[in-house]
């Protein structure tokens, strides 16, 4: 069956990963460069999702939100607050095993992406338009505050992950 909605999203992700690893290849000094566009390139994919995807397959959907939709939510709660401190070793390992574990709710056989495709099939190419259109999200300056790092551990623990645990 051709997918092209989560084709698009799919690709996507390997593009914003591949900016992750080129700003993140060398620990000792992070390509900041590219970590400006892999943290806007983030940014606008999740609102192309909150904004479009998910908001089409729920009308879709009797106005009904898919399951899955609160728990992808609030990881993308969680990944944006992990945008605003600056990376560091610890960081970057918690925002790599998120974005694994997102991707693959979104993109396994049966996830958010199949689930938004056959409900939307019928307007597979105006969803498309309208994704082509979508603005990059501007971003803010990183804040090096402490306070930025724990309402980001926050925001991941309602997302039900443990910051803690994942960088042990």
């Amino acid at each position: 069956m051709n997918k092209p909605l989560h084709k698009f999203f799919t690709e996507d992700h390997r593009r914003i990963e591949d900016l992750l690893d080129k700003a993140t290849g060398n620990p000792d000094e992070y390509r900041m460069e590219y970590y400006q566009q892999f943290r806007t390139g983030l940014l606008t994919h999740i609102k192309m999702e909150e904004k479009i995807l998910f908001p089409a397959a729920q009308k879709a959907n009797n106005n009904v939100p898919l399951p899955i939709a609160a728990r992808l939510r609030l990881e993308h709660g969680a990944l944006t607050a992990l945008m605003v401190p600056p990376p560091t070793e610890e960081l970057i390992k918690v925002i790599r095993y998120l974005l694994e574990q997102h991707d693959i709710a979104e993109e396994e056989p049966g996830g958010m992406y199949d689930a938004c495709e056959n409900l939307t099939q019928h307007q597979t190419q105006e969803l498309l338009d309208q994704l082509s259109k979508v603005t990059e999200v501007p971003l803010n300056p990183l804040n090096h505050a402490p306070f930025a790092l724990e309402a980001a551990k926050r925001a991941l623990q309602r997302a039900g992950y443990d910051y803690d645990e994942i960088v042990k």
